[in-house]
This record gives structure tokens, C-alpha cells and sequence, in this order.
């Protein structure tokens, strides 16, 4: 039977682990993440810094805090496995020739290379025919049950 803090542990790891991964596949494996990739790591960094918390303080509010961060980047990752899949549409600025945030005279100088956007439609890996928003989807929800576990458990 695990304890409260090794459960805290293993949900905050796995996002760590999670949140390694894409930094990997974005810097050693050079796939350039979309809008919604950068949206489904905040949580995970969130739920890392409350890992760290919970594991100092007592309480179930930490824990209940930490579901909430599994449960935010398992959504958007959902939204993005829609996307993805066509089953709606996407964000303007990931899933089709957006130029926000590029100033006008970029735009007009010839010199410049700007890159096209990342879509977010567009899956750029997969692993037994599911996405890496997929697979975030699946682990993320696996995390919160972790943390509602450690909810459970007194202090």
C-alpha cells in the first residue's frame, strides 16, 4: 500500500517524465510544438510545483490541486486529439497559415525567413496509431487517479 507522499511523488514524476519527453522530442528530436503542445505543458509544470509543495505541507487541497492540473492537460489534450482527428476545428493561430505576433516590416523584407506555423492538425508522431496529445490524454488521466488517491489518504 503506497503512502500519501509516494503517491504525490509518482503523479508529480510522471509529469516531470512527461513534460521531459516533449522538451526531447522538441529538442532532440526536432518536432516544433504546435499551440495546443505548449498549452498541455503548463499543467504539468503546475503539477510538478505542487508535487513539491505536498510533499512539505499536509492536507488534501494539494492533492485536489493536482488532479485539477491532470485533468486541465488531459482536456486540452482531448481538444487536441479532436483536432487532430477532424473531428472539429481547430485554434486560427495553429491549424492554418497564421502570421500573429510577426511585426509588418518581417513580413515585407524578403531577407527574413519566417517560418510557416506549426499545425496543430497535423499529427508529427504517433505510437500505435495514437498522437503524442493522445498518449497525454491517456497518462494524464492515469496521474489523476494517482492524485485522488493521495487525496484519499490522510497526511
Amino acid at each position: 500500500m503506497l503512502t500519501r507522499n509516494q503517491l504525490v511523488a509518482a503523479a508529480g514524476l510522471g509529469s516531470l517524465a512527461l513534460l521531459a519527453g516533449a522538451f526531447g522530442f522538441q529538442y532532440i528530436g526536432g518536432l516544433a510544438p504546435c499551440q495546443l503542445c505548449l498549452w498541455q505543458r503548463w499543467p504539468h509544470a503546475a503539477a510538478i510545483v505542487i508535487m513539491l509543495a505536498a510533499l512539505v505541507l499536509s492536507g488534501r487541497i494539494l492533492p485536489v490541486l493536482g488532479i485539477l492540473a491532470a485533468l486541465a492537460t488531459a482536456g486540452v489534450g482531448m481538444f487536441h486529439v479532436g483536432v487532430e482527428q477532424m473531428w472539429w476545428e481547430g485554434l486560427a493561430s495553429c491549424s492554418g497559415n497564421s502570421i500573429a505576433g510577426l511585426n509588418v516590416s518581417d513580413l515585407l523584407n524578403p531577407n527574413v525567413a519566417i517560418a510557416a506555423p506549426i499545425r496543430c492538425d497535423a499529427i508529427a508522431w504517433s505510437l500505435f496509431g495514437i498522437s503524442m496529445a493522445g498518449w497525454n490524454v491517456i497518462v494524464s488521466l492515469g496521474l489523476a487517479v494517482l492524485w485522488l488517491m493521495a487525496a484519499r489518504k490522510p497526511a
